[in-house]
C-alpha cells in the first residue's frame, strides 16, 4: 500500500500530465550515485520520464555519500543513491522520506586475467585477506560512495583492517568508471556494481582486461533507492515532483525501460519496485 505522500504523488502525476501545476514547480532537482549516470541509463530514462510528466530533472552524480549530504544540506528534492544502511539512518534522523526501491544489481570483484593474488572462485570472506597476504594493488574509490562503503563493510567482515597506509591500497577519490580504468592501467582489483563493469566491458569492447573473479554472493547485493528530502526541513523541497518522479520510476513503463537496458546484451539494473 502506498503511504500518504505516494498517493500525492499519483495525484500530481495527473495534475503535471493535464498542465495544471504552475511552470516554477516543473524542475526537479537530483543527486544520484555516478553507476546510474555513468552507465546511461538516467540519459535512457529521463527523457521519457519528462516526455510523461512534462517536469525537467536536472541530476548530479557523485558518491552516495556526497549525495546524501546535498540533501542535508537543501541543495536537492530527491535522491537515487545505493546505500541502504546509511538510507534508512539518513530517513530515521529526518533527512528524507517516503524510501523506495527501484531496482537492484550487484557488485563484483574484479581483476586482472592472471590473479596474482589467487581470488578467484574463493568465498567473499577469505577474498580481501588472500589480497591483503599477497600485498596485490587494490584501488578503493576512497570517497564515500555506496561502493566505497560496501568495500569498508566487506573488510569489517573479513576480519582484516583497514590497509589503508599500504603501499599496494590505493584510494582514487573518484568515480567508479575513472577507478576501474586506474585498476585497469596498473594492472590492480577493485570492487565495482555489475553495470558500470559492463559499462567498462563495453567501451573496451567487450573485452576488457579486468576479469571478474568474485561474483554472486548474497552479501554483493546492490539495491538502489529513491528518496525525497524531508519538505520539513527544506522548505523549498518539491516534494510533489518528486513524488511524482519515484511514482513514475515504480511504474510499470519505467520498471519494464529499466528491466530492456542492456549493453553487450546483458542487463545492467534488475527493476524491483517495492
Amino acid at each position: 500500500m502506498k503511504t500518504g505522500l505516494g498517493l500525492i504523488g499519483s495525484l500530481m502525476l495527473a495534475l503535471f500530465v493535464a498542465g495544471s501545476i504552475p511552470a516554477a514547480g516543473r524542475t526537479l532537482m537530483m543527486a544520484t550515485t555516478t553507476s546510474t549516470d555513468n552507465t546511461g541509463l538516467l540519459d535512457y530514462l529521463v527523457p521519457k520520464f519528462e516526455e510523461a510528466t512534462g517536469i525537467e530533472l536536472k541530476w548530479t552524480a557523485v558518491g552516495t555519500g556526497k549525495a546524501l549530504e546535498m540533501g542535508r544540506n537543501c541543495d536537492v528534492d530527491v535522491l537515487l543513491v545505493h546505500a541502504p544502511p546509511a538510507e534508512k539512518a539518513y530517513v530515521e534522523n529526518g533527512y528524507a522520506v517516503n524510501r523506495t526501491q527501484i531496482m537492484y544489481n550487484d557488485f563484483v570483484l574484479i581483476g586482472p586475467a592472471a590473479d596474482p593474488a589467487g581470488i578467484k572462485g574463493k568465498r567473499v570472506t577469505e577474498v580481501l585477506q588472500a589480497i591483503a597476504d599477497a600485498k596485490a594493488q587494490f584501488f578503493s574509490r576512497g570517497d564515500n560512495s555506496g561502493t566505497n562503503k560496501k568495500e569498508l563493510l566487506l573488510w569489517d567482515q573479513a576480519g582484516v583492517d583497514l590497509p589503508e597506509k599500504a603501499e599496494w591500497y590505493l584510494e582514487t577519490g573518484r568515480g567508479m568508471i575513472s577507478t576501474l580504468t586506474m585498476a585497469d592501467e596498473r594492472g590492480g582489483y577493485t570492487l565495482t556494481d555489475r553495470g558500470t563493469y559492463i559499462k567498462y566491458a563495453d567501451n573496451n569492447d567487450g573485452n576488457p582486461n579486468l576479469k571478474i573473479l568474485v561474483e554472486g554472493d548474497v552479501s554483493l547485493f546492490n539495491q538502489y533507492s529513491a528518496l525525497v528530502v524531508h519538505p520539513k526541513r527544506c522548505t523549498n523541497t518539491k516534494t510533489e515532483a518528486a513524488e511524482v518522479f519515484i511514482d513514475w520510476m515504480t511504474s510499470d513503463e519505467a520498471q519494464s525501460l529499466i528491466g530492456d537496458f542492456r549493453l553487450l546484451g546483458k542487463k545492467l539494473f534488475n527493476p524491483n519496485a517495492r
